[in-house]
């Protein structure tokens, strides 16, 4: 059993510092919002995951698990730290570390004894290094720490399961007995472990996500090329995939990747190459692509119905994945934001995200269920490819539309079954 601080009760801190507590370590998680704070205390979580909330409560009943907003409190039998703060996007695509910087600042004013600083945020090629001379500058006096990388590989939507089953565990540091003592934190997942320099650690992280950003707009790319020359994706990912050596996984076509990882690394690592006066000619394709596929799908519905001015336009799904609320970067919010250019007014449903969409998509009328969002529709589009979407009753749907027509960004139904319901069907590389 170990002490450990998590520093930011984010998507991944509070993953993170719920599952180590699992573990049966006993975990501090701080964060500076005293809201957020209070909310944990009260077992109200700030985000979704599923199974994430009934953890929580397991471990704070425990007493395994506690919420703070008090660096020394939280650093006070602390062995290690993990820094798992927001990064976001900067201007020119940069991440924005102000915020691991406030973390770094003030863990080394409050630590008390020697400590093992773990970066979990996504952070920039560089930033462990950037991280110690930080803590060495502002602490009050000299106290022995340690910088490990520990980049995080978690799906939303399957967080707890990719933490307590991970592919790899990869560590950096320079201090190569800190490295081993973040290890054995994981020793009980049994999982591979890599130990590595700092920036090799950091490195990795990008770019895991960028080639899997860029299996994402390949298929996509390939998709546009199997609408023109009559040929199916779906068979064609189908068949890409047997072979070793691609794999299935990340050859769904659609509507692109979105969320809080993709799009954000794949602009930093591009960023970074061009600081560094490199040219990242196949990044910059991945993210014209991912922008060129949610402009499809509003093609798609305009072919359909001659023009979108005056029609009303559902949407079914806004979260960028199922099981997750998440709408950072989804390609919901561009759609609704395109037909509401051209005129259209615009209806939508999804099961856990419409709260938190509400703040990003003006004028746009959130319903109860699927059926509410088709009546009176000219069109659907779907948009996230939830679960209870599989099963709709199609006959039910095609009689409370104005028309059936429907544009598929995820290929979830069946070609054929939706034209023999009577539907104008448009899929995503398919005919």
């Amino acid at each position: 059993m170990k002490n450990i601080c998590v520093v930011g009760v984010g998507y991944v801190g509070l993953v993170t510092g719920t599952c180590f507590a699992d573990l049966g370590n006993n975990v501090v998680a701080l964060d500076i919002n005293a809201e957020r704070i209070e909310n944990l205390r009260k077992g109200i979580l700030p985000i979704y995951e599923p199974g994430l909330e009934e953890m929580v409560k397991r471990n704070v009943a425990a007493e395994r698990l506690d919420f703070t907003t008090a660096y020394p409190e939280a650093l006070g039998n602390a062995d290690f730290a993990f820094i798992a703060v927001g990064t976001p996007e900067g201007v020119d695509g940069e991440a924005d570390l102000q915020y691991v910087r406030a973390a770094a600042e003030a863990i080394a004013e409050a630590m008390t004894k020697p400590l093992i600083i773990v970066n979990k945020s996504t952070v920039p090629v560089g930033t462990g290094d950037w991280v110690a001379d930080i803590v060495r500058a502002k602490q009050p006096k000299p106290i022995p720490f340690s910088v490990v990388s520990c980049p995080e590989f978690l799906r939303e939507g399957s967080a707890i399961q990719d933490f307590t089953n991970p592919s790899r565990i990869v560590l950096g540091s320079l201090d190569k007995d800190a490295a081993h003592k973040v290890a054995d934190l994981h020793l009980s997942l049994r999982a591979p472990i890599v130990v590595t320099d700092l920036r090799t650690a950091e490195m990795i992280k990008y770019a895991s996500n960028a080639f899997l950003a860029t299996k994402i707009s390949f298929i996509n790319e390939i998709a546009n090329i199997c609408e023109a020359l009559g040929a199916d994706v779906k068979e064609v990912a189908a068949g890409m995939g047997y072979d070793p050596r691609i794999g299935r996984s990340f050859l769904d076509a659609g509507l692109g990747y979105g969320g809080s990882c993709f799009p954000k690394d794949v602009k930093a690592l591009a960023y970074m190459a061009t600081v560094q006066g490199k040219h990242p000619q196949l990044l910059q394709s991945v993210m014209d692509i991912n922008k060129y596929q949610r402009r499809q799908v509003v093609l798609k519905a305009r072919e359909l119905l001659g023009s979108l001015k005056g029609r009303t336009v559902g949407l079914l799904g806004l979260a960028f994945k199922p099981n997750t609320d998440d709408m950072r970067d989804a390609p919901s919010v561009e759609i609704a934001r395109a037909v509401q250019t051209e005129g259209a007014t615009v209806k939508a449903y999804d099961p856990v995200a419409m709260h938190a969409a509400e703040r990003m998509m003006p004028g746009v009328k959130m319903c109860a269920n699927a059926y509410e969002v088709a009546e009176g529709a000219d069109i659907l589009i779907l948009c996230t490819e939830w679960n209870e979407f599989k099963q709709l009753d199609l006959g039910r749907l095609k009689q409370v539309m104005k028309q059936p027509m429907l544009v598929d960004g995820r290929n979830l139904y069946d070609a054929r079954r939706m034209k023999d319901a009577g539907f104008q069907y448009r899929g995503i590389g398919r005919q």
